[in-house]
């Protein structure tokens, strides 16, 4: 892979708040795998240095791209100043449209601020291609010479997105400009948990004392990614020659660092009215801008601790605009609420609030997180998992760490130093060395939609169907490949099954593909009625047993019937491959189609 045909591998890490990337010469991951080139954006002023930029697009008024990050934001807010930016389009925090949904279509439209609609494709594309150009002049200015082919680039996404969203973003990075042969899929915990098990004992939170061996062979630990929009949580176990193996599917929820966002926008729609903010989020960019960006900051100083008021900067137009609409200052209305007396002062451009209120901020997007790993940590082969590894840029909170340290004080909760970066910079040593996962378990029961002989002591007659040759067949038959929570070695494909053509002029089969919480789904259409353990967001509606998820398409030359092709399906893997050959052995064409 990376090692034997690549000089470099660049990772992106396209977050729902703040993208980046990263990347490593071979020779330098060699002597230290953790050692990673990145870049410091700047927003604004100067004010916000990170090593991420904010997860943005801006698009002119004829629709094409302008910028990414911090200046599409500065920009969009200067031009709203001027009010010119009525015709452009800006898109921001966009990344959960994927995980939102599973029948995702490839045309799918994103809307922009001001309301005007584009291809979601376009939209993430432009993303990925200007962190790629950046990162490529950045590889460039260290070695010269250096050709594209010559960088392995690793795109993350969270492990419970579904498998068209993974599609969707593999099909924006190669339109992006980046070669498939030369572009992998990292998941982001995994990803993580790679760069936690290179950085050294003294460089991790609360790994103190005797018996810290989290990845010492036969160490079974629950990765916490926490990230702006999704919480993504995998359970891995270290093998006796140091791979990891996965010993409970992946899982999470939408409780990242934006619900405090949420809450914080909340808070000042309860205090000026739902009205007021969305006058001022319209008509004030620049300043609804800063006032966000100076909370990102200031949420971080909360701590549980906290027992003192906390005060925001809040832009002056704010109350103007709630003056003009309720002809009395904010600071009147608070005195005369109940609700928040002697709790929050509003004087001029600051606002004062009490510690509990500040604290309870966080208190949705905490108690969801805690609520869900500890129905998790009651399932048998989790429950064995003895340390609990904090990773993402949420996991930074003060907040959320305490929550988790209280709520499992019979596990070791471990933070590295630089949680914050865990995921871009273990994506770089995926992509060195990809084979370090050895085994995952499949999140769901996967099969084909197919037709067989129609039995009609087992068949249910609604379901027959006579074809032009005469064949009587029982449609919609669900023919498993892999069941849900199955252990799958990486790379090795899961049961070959084989089709046949049911038509003699048919060149190519086109097989529907269908997932189920269900073990053992007979048909792909059966009603269901799951009752397991599920928090996160759940696919499955109260009637369905399976859901429909795309296309295998496999080539079939010839003519007649009695032709048929093997299809080899790999499960194990970031993403899903097929291989098929014919019944003379000779290899055809397949491939997926998960995107409407």
């Amino acid at each position: 892979m990376a090692s034997g045909d690549h000089l470099i591998v660049a990772a992106v890490d396209f977050g729902t708040t703040f993208s980046g990337y990263a990347f490593s010469f071979l020779h330098e991951y060699q002597k230290d795998p953790t050692k990673c080139s990145t870049f410091t954006w700047t927003a604004g002023s100067g004010g916000l240095q990170s090593l991420k930029t904010s997860s943005c697009v801006l698009f002119d008024k004829h629709g094409n791209f302008h910028s990414c990050g911090f200046e599409a934001e500065d920009k969009y807010s200067e031009l709203a100043l001027d009010e010119e930016h009525h015709d452009w389009m800006f898109f921001k925090r966009f990344k959960m449209n994927l995980y939102k949904q599973i029948g995702i279509r490839r045309d799918f439209k994103l809307e922009a601020d001001n309301g005007k609609q584009m291809d979601a494709m376009k939209v993430f594309s432009k993303v990925i291609e200007y962190l790629k150009d950046h990162l490529v002049e950045k590889c460039k200015s260290q070695q010269t010479s250096l050709d594209v082919g010559d960088i392995m680039f690793v795109i993350t996404v969270p492990a419970i997105w579904t498998d068209p969203a993974k599609q969707f973003m593999r099909e924006a990075a190669e339109m992006a400009g980046i070669d498939k042969d030369d572009l992998v899929i990292a998941l982001e915990p995994e990803a993580a948990s790679l760069f936690c098990k290179h950085v050294p004992i003294e460089k991790m939170t609360g790994s103190s004392g005797k018996g810290f061996n989290v990845f010492s062979p036969g160490s079974a630990y629950i990765v916490l990614d926490a990230g702006g929009g999704t919480i993504d949580i995998t359970v891995h176990q270290v093998q006796q020659n140091g791979t990891l193996k996965e010993i409970h599917k992946a899982n999470g929820g939408d409780w990242g660092g934006t619900k405090v966002d949420e809450a914080f926008r909340e808070l000042l729609e309860d205090i000026v009215g739902k009205k007021v903010m969305e006058k001022f989020c319209k008509d004030y960019k620049y300043d609804m801008l800063e006032l966000f960006r100076n909370f990102e900051v200031k949420k971080r100083t909360i701590t549980p601790d906290l027992d003192e008021k906390i005060t925001f900067k809040v832009p002056i137009s704010l109350n103007e605009t709630f003056k003009a609409a309720n002809k009395c200052d904010i600071k009147d209305t608070l005195k005369r609420n109940p609700k928040y007396k002697d709790q929050i002062n509003w004087m001029g451009d600051k606002l004062r609030m009490s510690a509990n209120i500040a604290k309870g901020l966080f208190s949705n997007s905490v108690s969801h997180i805690v609520e869900h790993l500890k129905n998790l940590a009651q399932i048998p082969e989790v429950s064995k998992a003895t340390y609990i590894l904090m990773v993402g840029g949420y996991s930074e909170s003060p907040m959320l760490r305490d929550a988790v340290m209280v709520a499992f004080k019979n596990k070791k909760v471990v933070v590295p130093n630089e949680a914050g970066l865990s995921v871009l910079k273990g994506a770089v040593i995926f992509g060195h060395e990809p084979s370090t996962i050895q085994c995952r378990v499949s999140k769901y029961t996967y099969g084909i939609g197919t037709s067989i002989p129609f039995d009609e002591h087992e068949h249910d007659w609604s379901r027959r169907m006579e074809t032009s040759t005469g064949e009587v067949l029982c449609t919609g038959v669900f023919h498993k490949h892999v069941e849900i929570n199955q252990q799958i070695e990486v790379g090795i494909p899961q049961a070959e099954q084989t089709y046949t053509v049911t038509e003699p002029h048919q060149t190519r089969m086109t097989l529907e593909v269908y997932i189920s919480k269900d073990p053992n789904p007979m048909y792909v259409d059966e009603d269901g009625d799951d009752d397991s353990y599920d928090s996160e967001i759940d696919w499955f509606n109260e009637q369905e047993k399976c859901i429909y998820l795309g296309e295998l398409d496999i080539d079939i030359p010839g003519e007649g019937l009695g032709r048929s092709a093997t299809a080899a399906m790999t499960f194990s893997g970031t993403e899903l491959k097929v291989e098929a050959w014919n019944e003379g052995g000779e290899y055809t064409e397949a491939s997926f189609d998960l995107l409407e």
